[in-house]
């Protein structure tokens, strides 16, 4: 399974515009080592879509039955992982430093074995190591722990929880790690770790007679795993991408907890590679939504078969699964430095101010407060960490309990050695830069099937609106052919209460040098509109900032 860092969601005009993702349970599923079933899901806010969805607090969990915790004990046992630490650099340091816990604990449910090995806490995070024994696996079969969570003594969790395994074809069992955004305010502390389910699962998949040379909505009977059908429309776009937007109705609506439908490929036998796109967003009526793109040369017309592939639940061994726990931070307190910092991201910047730095044994993150109510991240594409004569790439977050907030995280290499003297830049590149002054109408006239353009002058580019009938649905293209125009995030007709949301067909993502965007207005009616849009952005590649943090 592919995994996307940034989840994008933007709030317009203070009201939601687009539905988007339930992407807590998106991620649910499990990504599979190469030797499994190939399993791919990408995924990515909507088209003009601009905060990021954690998407560390999704995806796979392991969690266990009620034991009680002894005291902590330290100097974990060396335990091969393998590559499961490859993304958590800081997590194998700390490791390879004997600064785990020891957990040692383990549940035994239906012939399935779960076991705490180690835990690692530290002023930015928590995170339990742990392997799963499921007894003789079948090729086809991969496993997934459902729901987990960790709570503390007062039945608080963390906002911020993910979790990720991986397959260990040596030992013939799962290895895998589950972090959380939850860290204690006193040295040690009394947690729970639970889950709902441990679940296995098949992949199949099912063929489709799809003629995507076609822009026609066409219909599908599934009639498995509560899908009832599947609708599929396709889109041709100029940029040589195929954009399949499609729409899963479920006869059972439990089913969207694991089926993660997608439709794939294949041109002379072989799996076409697809490119990122969204998948679960909830439509009108419920159904499962998908936007997906494919290289139009990699699919042609006529010697491409498509199927719809989606996950069947095999097993479904039923919870709750809890862990009693005592968590300590003592071991990585000496090592933990933390700075307040009041910097602004530019010269002269008041609406972004670099607040905080926490560095720990495992990771170091930096805290940006965003004061823009209608776009709650900095306006930088990519961020790094200049440390020490290391360059480190940062993962960017924001929580809900204060969107203004955008925590950056990056992850430290076990031979960074870190004290207050140590130099630190925090390094922003590729300038995304959002505008919301133009809210002059663009009049469309004589809508038909016809298609038609406009250009208009749109902050000094040039953008092309194409507009025309579909059935009884009106789409609306906007594109510019240079290339620092970022493009129009999502387009409303009319205003006030006679206000009507466009519907972005297309999915853009910050800096991919794509400014085209696509908006459906369904079962529109009459020939003529005033159209607005929300925001636009503007690129600026070779723009950076730097901030120097320390000393």
């Amino acid at each position: 399974m592919k995994k996307l860092e940034n989840m994008l969601k933007h709030q317009l005009n203070e009201e939601i515009a687009v539905n988007y993702p339930d992407f807590d349970s998106m991620w649910g599923r499990v990504e599979q080592a190469t030797n499994t079933v190939p399993l791919k899901t990408d995924a990515a806010g909507g088209a003009g879509s601009y905060r990021v969805k954690n998407w560390r607090r999704v995806m796979v969990a392991a969690s266990l039955s009620a034991l009680l915790a002894a005291a902590p004990v330290y100097a974990a046992i060396q335990y091969d992982w393998g590559n499961l630490l490859r993304d958590r650099e800081g997590v194998q340091a700390a490791l390879d430093q004997n600064l785990g816990q020891q957990l040692g604990q383990s549940i035994s449910r239906d012939g399935v074995t779960l076991t705490l090995r180690t835990a690692i806490v530290d002023e930015n995070r928590t995170v339990i190591l742990y392997s799963l024994d499921v007894g003789k696996r079948a090729d086809q079969e991969f496993w997934n722990v459902k729901g987990l969570s960790l709570k503390d003594e007062k039945g608080n969790s963390s906002e911020g929880e993910y979790s990720y395994q991986q397959w260990d074809e040596k030992n013939q069992r799962y290895n895998g790690y589950f972090e959380s955004d939850w860290t204690s305010k006193s040295e040690e502390a009394k947690v729970t770790l639970t889950a709902a389910a441990v679940q296995s699962f098949t992949q199949t998949e099912q063929e489709l007679s799809l003629d995507s040379g076609s822009s026609a909505l066409q219909t599908f009977q599934i009639g498995q795993e509560g899908m009832q059908s599947l609708e599929v429309q396709p889109f041709t776009q100029s940029d040589g991408k195929l954009l399949l937007s499609s729409a899963v109705i479920y006869d059972n609506p439990q089913a969207k907890e694991w089926t993660y439908p997608q439709i794939v490929a294949y041109k002379g036998g072989k799996l076409v590679n697809s490119i990122p796109g969204t998948f679960g967003a909830p439509g009108d009526n419920g159904e499962y939504t998908m936007k997906q793109y494919f290289k139009t040369a990699e699919v042609p017309e006529g010697q491409t078969a498509y199927k719809l592939q989606y996950t069947k639940l095999e097993q479904n061994i039923t919870g709750p699964w809890s862990f009693d726990l005592q968590l300590s931070k003592q071991q990585m307190e000496s090592g933990t430095i933390k700075t307040a910092l009041n910097l602004p991201l530019e010269p002269g910047d008041t609406v972004n101010t670099i607040e905080s730095m926490v560095v720990t044994p495992t990771q170091i993150r930096v805290s940006v407060k965003v004061k823009n109510k209608n776009y709650s991240q900095i306006p930088y594409h990519k961020v790094e960490l200049e440390v020490g004569g290391k360059t480190l790439e940062g993962l960017y977050y924001s929580t809900r309990n204060d969107p203004s907030l955008s925590t950056f995280s990056f992850e430290r290499p076990g031979d960074l050695v870190i004290g207050k003297q140590t130099p630190v830049t925090f390094v922003g590149r590729y300038k995304v830069t959002l505008h919301g002054d133009d809210k002059t109408p663009l009049q469309l006239t004589n809508i038909s099937a016809d298609k038609q353009t406009l250009i208009r002058d749109t902050g000094g580019y040039p953008v092309k609106w194409t507009y025309y009938m579909q059935g009884s649905d009106l789409f609306v293209e906007t594109q510019s052919d240079d290339a620092r125009f970022g493009g129009v995030n999502q387009t409303h007709i009319n205003l006030g209460k006679d206000r009507i949301l466009g519907k972005p067909v297309t999915t853009n993502f910050t800096g991919d040098g794509n400014n085209k965007a696509i908006d459906v207005y369904k079962n529109f009616k009459g020939t003529e509109a005033s159209i607005y849009m929300f925001f636009y952005t503007t690129d600026e590649p070779e723009k950076e900032t730097r901030v120097q943090l320390q000393p």
